[in-house]
């Protein structure tokens, strides 16, 4: 069974994805911040990481930073979403 980490401030949109995930055959996990996202990823080795850009305690951004420096770490499949994206936050994603 694939592992997916969902790493989402928001209890009720994080739980929807899980459950979502979680009907379609995943093992679905959560993180309500970026730092418990890390701790996460090095407990569960996820398959795939979806990620909120703009949470708490660290955003999406150092996270990914962050788990690009861990050899472990580096080539799980990461994707973004957010509901806040403005143009430079945009031009950000793609530098």
């Amino acid at each position: 069974m694939k592992k997916v980490l969902v790493i989402e401030d928001r209890a009720e949109t994080r739980n929807l994805f899980l459950e979502w995930l979680e009907t379609e055959g995943f093992y679905a996990i959560g993180a309500e911040n970026g730092l418990v996202g890390i701790q996460q990823v090095q407990k569960e080795l996820p398959d795939l990481i979806l990620c909120e850009i703009t949470i708490s305690q660290l955003d999406g951004y150092g996270v990914l930073t962050a788990l690009r420096q861990d050899p472990l770490s580096a080539g799980i499949p990461f994707i973004f979403f957010t509901s806040k994206l403005e143009r430079a936050d945009f031009v950000k994603l793609w530098n």
